[in-house]
């Protein structure tokens, strides 16, 4: 076993082992699949609408559902992962979202879907704080955004996937959507495996090399620390920097996960069929987005900016590539469409990848996925409270108008709270 430390002020040199990346592989896969199991209900939504006759409130509230339950658990498995560590936190999620995300194929009804929604609501709650716990343990901070946009990446892969998977299962192979949920289902299993058999902390692992363990370890914040209550932590300003960040972004991509499909059936009219290549197409530039935003603040982190300076820049310019967004409702050609939704959702994985780093430059170790399942309970109300607005909207006017409006806006809002609340983003000690 590796147990070499290295203080915060020693200077350490980039190694050349790269364990720590084998790490990012898996979490980027359990992100794919997160978004696999969470995103089928939206590609679903003109079949399962048609056959069991939903309205778009009903659908919302399936989806208010989810995000509740989300919601509540998310505080939760922040401090289970904190208590029990990424390895076997993680693993739980997993278990239980999986179990949640394969039940939907036995619901027939509105309620039946909501509450197989709010099982898989409860386990995939547990993603980033599970997924930014291992990166927080396996990278210093230097990495931690670029890191964190890798396996964030996964979440529009998965995306791409779903389409494609749906019109194999159905279309191509015949099956109905009960066997769709069941047969992709299966990957979560296979995920738990190699998680369970190669995660262990870097200091257990013996393929890392002591150069690499102390490239980890050079922020100096690796040793078991002492657990910080949540009741100390809501009385951090710090805290609350990343919550209302979490509050105004998080509603945005639900609402681009759960209506996008639909929105590009009803305005340019496509079918499980067609929309597959332009869901991709969005989800290709997200992926873009999602790697770019971390690499760009590492690399002025790298060239001697501070933490606060590259991440703050880097969020306004993901803030500034989402404004577009507002005039998408006008565009005439869906791949019109394609390209203002995609700048806008590379521009939400942008400005996601700096955020979710938030609590582990500021907070210690004991306290980052307490932190991390703060601000996700608060950004699920938020997405709780778009889900019946959109849904009350759509029913009202069937338009996206306002939908979009508010869309572009968001992240101009979140970053002045951020930046109000946490101006220098300094240590909390």
């Amino acid at each position: 076993m590796n147990t070499v430390s290295i203080p915060a002020s020693a200077p350490v040199a980039k190694p050349a082992g790269r364990y720590r990346w084998v790490i990012v592989a898996l979490l980027f896969a359990a992100c794919t699949i997160n978004y696999i199991d969470r995103q089928m209900i939206g590609i679903l939504k003109p079949i399962l609408t048609k056959e069991l006759g939903w309205s778009e409130s009903d659908y919302a509230d399936i989806v208010f559902y989810f995000q509740l339950a989300y919601a509540a658990a998310y505080l939760l498995f922040g401090k289970i992962v904190d208590m029990l560590g990424a390895r076997l936190g993680y693993a739980v999620a997993v278990i239980i979202w999986t179990v949640g995300h394969m039940a939907h194929g036995m619901a027939s009804t509105a309620i039946q879907f909501a509450l197989a929604r709010a099982g898989l609501g409860i386990g995939e709650a547990g993603n980033f704080p599970g997924g930014i716990k291992a990166v927080t343990e396996w990278f210093p901070k230097q990495e931690r955004a670029f890191a964190t946009g890798l396996f964030n990446a996964g979440a529009n892969v998965g995306a791409i996937l779903t389409p494609l998977l749906l019109w194999i299962i159905i279309d191509e192979w015949g099956l109905n959507w009960r066997m769709a949920f069941y047969l992709t289902g299966i990957f979560g299993v296979l995920w738990l495996i190699a998680w369970w058999t190669v995660y262990r902390r870097p200091e257990e692992k013996s393929q890392v090399s002591a150069e690499e363990l102390a490239w980890i370890q050079q922020d100096g914040d690796t040793s078991t620390v002492q657990k910080i209550p949540l009741a100390r932590l809501i009385t951090r300003r710090e805290t609350w920097a990343y919550a209302l960040g979490k509050f105004f972004i998080d509603p945005i991509w639900w609402f681009f996960l759960f209506w996008l499909p639909g929105y590009l059936g009803d305005r340019y009219g496509l079918d499980l069929k067609t929309f597959a290549l332009p869901v991709a197409a969005i989800y290709v530039i997200s992926d873009v987005g999602s790697i770019a935003g971390g690499w760009l603040s590492s690399r002025l982190i790298a060239r001697g900016h501070s933490v606060n300076f590259a991440r703050k820049v880097t969020m306004l310019v993901c803030a500034l590539v989402i404004l577009p967004i507002w005039f998408a409702q006008d565009v005439s050609t869906v791949w019109g469409a394609v390209l203002l939704i995609g700048l806008a959702t590379a521009g939400h994985q942008a400005f996601s990848a700096n955020l979710y780093t938030l609590p582990s430059d500021v907070f210690p170790q004991g306290a980052v996925g307490t932190v991390i399942g703060f601000g996700g309970t608060v950004g699920a109300i938020g997405g709780m409270c778009m889900a019946k607005f959109t849904g009350y909207i759509l029913d009202a006017t069937h338009s996206y108008e306002t939908l979009f409006a508010i869309a572009a806006s968001a992240y101009l809002v979140a970053l002045l709270f951020i930046h109000l609340l946490s101006p220098r983003l300094e240590p909390v000690s």
